[in-house]
């Protein structure tokens, strides 16, 4: 059996991710970007205001407007976390006061066009889904 180098063993490991597994990494990356907030912000960056255009940078105050009902303490834990994860980038430009504005990452949009038809799908299927939670419960609560 042929002595594999560092690099040798972590290629292949990464060749064997299978989010089935309990032990597989990248079941904490699934966890990480699935979440409701993060799946708007992303939604949002990579389609600048109004959620229908090209992506740009785009400043917290805007963000904070397209997602209403985020809290200001949410909006930024989950902008640290994506720009933690690399699919972020926070640019500070000294001004009085300063501007500091976001934009997705080229890994950030290799992850947008799911997570837009994640919420699109979710946006065109709401009331489908609400009418058959409905008959399900009627149904639970009959038996």
């Amino acid at each position: 059996m042929a002595t594999m180098t560092a690099a040798e063993k972590k290629a292949e490991a990464k060749a064997q991710y299978n989010a089935f597994l309990a032990a597989c990494p990248s079941q904490k990356l699934l966890a990480s970007v699935s979440g409701k907030w993060v799946t708007l912000v992303m939604s949002a960056l990579g389609s600048g205001p109004g959620c229908t255009g090209d992506p740009r940078p785009m400043r917290y105050s805007e963000l904070a407007r397209v997602l209403a009902g985020v809290s200001p303490k949410m909006l930024s834990q989950t902008l640290r976390s994506l720009e933690r994860d690399g699919l972020v980038s926070r640019t500070a430009t000294a001004t009085v006061p300063v501007t500091v504005s976001y934009e997705l990452t080229d890994l950030g949009l290799s992850l947008h066009t799911t997570v837009r038809q994640l919420k699109l799908w979710s946006e065109a299927h709401r009331d489908e889904v609400a009418a058959r939670q409905d008959s399900f419960d009627q149904r639970t609560i009959s038996a």
